[in-house]
């Protein structure tokens, strides 16, 4: 365009200066209009940004409950949430090492956006990894850096970060990362201890009256990153009659969207995050996870083993699901 309005101004033409001139003024109205366009356009939720997140995550090594790797990927993901603009406020908590007897200072991140928003919903994602790879044939006390296992989900929120805080419409939404999911160093160990605490404090405000307010349901995420991404609907979140609407709402937008990672049937029974939130809290809540991870558990967790593909393939059905909530 710039190459034209040039060519328009030869110095034989007598009217040089009047041609440039509308020229330029027709090109730079073109670049305004594209430019609010653009401007217009909603933020897209980028797989290639959601995977740099999770490369930050996996630098920091293991990140097992009360260990300096979690401590480190904790200052991280709450500076990078509150630069986006996000209330973040921690939930502490303690359990004690069933090896050692001493306490182990647990933390769940509560990211708030939106927080004047009574109406709510409750994205969630544990972010811790467990202490030992205990499936690997090999090394099962080798060095689990849990990177899809432990890491995904968080790099699925961090991106959904600046999506979220332009968020239209009366829908609030809170991330919440739970901590202890997998502080599992024995086969009696429970599982999912930092959700369970969340669910226990929120339904103990909603009976007392002094929770500010209620969610409408939460969606976990879990192990998303697999390079050979396929994730069934899984078995409670089906079966619960308050949760199987979400299920259909969220595998609907796939089929729309052509996302074919999202496979329309059940398959697994997994008790993961979103059952004390539904059973304990009463939060309708379902889980997003791809159970068909060959590298669950084992030393071969890594960054290797997941792909930017897969993350966009979650973030941009989820983000398209919040939209669409009235």
């Amino acid at each position: 365009m710039i190459d034209h309005a040039v060519n328009l101004a030869r110095a034989d033409s007598p009217f040089r200066v009047d041609s440039l001139l509308r020229a330029a003024a027709w090109t730079g109205c073109l670049w305004i209009a594209a430019a609010g366009s653009i401007a217009d356009e909603p933020p897209a939720f980028s797989g290639a940004r959601s995977f740099k997140h999770l490369e930050a995550i996996a630098a920091l090594g293991p990140r097992p409950s009360g260990s300096p790797g979690m401590a480190k990927q904790r200052e991280l993901v709450i500076a990078h949430f509150q630069a986006a603009g996000a209330n973040v406020s921690r939930q502490a908590f303690q359990i004690r090492d069933r090896r050692t007897g001493q306490p182990v200072p647990m933390e769940n991140l509560i990211v708030e956006w939106h927080p004047e928003r009574t109406d709510r919903v409750l994205l969630g994602a544990h972010y811790d990894t467990r202490p030992f790879p205990d499936r690997d044939p090999v090394d099962p006390r080798g060095v689990f850096l849990g990177v899809n296992d432990g890491g995904s989900g968080v790099a699925v929120l961090m991106e959904l970060a600046t999506a979220v805080r332009d968020l239209p419409g009366p829908i609030g939404v809170d991330f919440v990362l739970f901590d202890a999911e997998e502080y599992v160093v024995a086969p009696r160990d429970p599982y999912c201890l930092g959700s369970n605490f969340f669910a226990r404090q929120y339904a103990a405000a909603c009976q007392a009256g002094t929770q500010p307010h209620r969610y409408r349901c939460g969606v976990i995420l879990d192990m998303v990153a697999d390079r050979d991404l396929e994730i069934f609907q899984e078995q409670h979140s089906v079966g619960w009659p308050d949760t199987r609407p979400i299920v259909d709402d969220l595998w609907g937008v796939a089929a729309r969207l052509g996302v074919r990672q999202f496979v329309p049937r059940p398959k697994y029974t997994v008790e993961d995050d979103h059952v004390p939130l539904r059973m304990i809290g009463r939060i309708p809540t379902c889980d997003v996870i791809d159970f068909d991870y060959p590298q669950w558990h084992t030393t071969a967790d890594t960054l290797e083993h997941c792909s930017a593909e897969s993350l966009e393939a979650v973030g941009r059905v989820v983000l398209e699901w919040l939209r669409g909530l009235e």
